[in-house]
């Protein structure tokens, strides 16, 4: 008679299962708050038992620090991409705009409001805020150097030009949890653009011109990404 062979569970790699709880609980972070990380909630999310959670991260606080420290990486590479190739810095800095200042960009908003409070009682969070400080930093500051290097863009400094954009973004991201987007002023809502044109030499409108159709082409249907 034949035999049928039991059915074989595929054991995952390390490093996939790791990876597999990082990703879950940066989810539970953005749409619930670096507060709601659990063991027990991630392993929840995941459909495993919480002991091979804390395999992997014995404290809960360090699998916080990982799944914040995942989730805005992520969202960098996506506003700010290490490879620039296929476009000017001009068209690269308008698409960062077009990203990083509507709607889209709230829940990262504030992931980051969170993860700031939280930090003050957590080191090893504290410590990874720092880091993702840093890499937002330098990532816009190698932007704005490669556009003065172009012709494109005209500072004194790129890196202070970078920290002042980033902190008017960050001021609006405070706003994130008050009064609904659309009763902002739209003078309000163009402060970080103002602030780069003004700072970058360049005139107004100037990063006005391309977020539209940045954004027409990351949904075209041939998911094709020029810029």
């Amino acid at each position: 008679m034949p035999s049928s062979a039991p059915n074989k569970r595929i054991r995952k790699s390390p490093a996939t299962r790791r990876a597999e709880i990082v990703a879950a609980a940066a989810s539970v972070a953005l749409t619930e708050g670096l507060e709601c990380i659990t063991l027990r909630r991630v392993a929840d999310e995941l459909g495993v038992r919480p002991g091979l959670i804390s395999h992997y991260f014995p404290a809960a606080d360090d699998l916080v620090a990982e799944a914040y420290g995942d989730a805005v990486a992520s969202e960098l590479d996506e506003l700010l991409p290490a490879d620039r190739s296929g476009a000017s810095p001009t068209r690269h800095l308008a698409r960062f705009f077009a990203r990083a200042t509507g709607e889209a960009y709230d829940d990262i908003s504030r992931l980051w409001l969170n993860a700031r409070h939280l930090s003050r009682y957590r080191p090893a969070l504290r410590e990874r805020v720092g880091i993702q400080e840093n890499a937002w930093r330098d990532r816009l500051e190698a932007l704005i150097r490669d556009g003065v290097d172009a012709g494109e863009f005209r500072t004194g400094d790129p890196l202070v030009t970078a920290v002042q954009i980033l902190v008017v973004i960050d001021g609006l991201g405070m706003l994130v949890n008050g009064t609904a987007r659309e009763e902002d002023p739209p003078a309000v809502r163009r402060l970080p653009v103002a602030t780069a044109e003004r700072e970058l030499g360049l005139a107004a409108g100037t990063l006005d011109a391309a977020p539209a159709t940045v954004l027409a082409e990351e949904r075209s249907p041939s998911g094709s990404r020029t810029g």
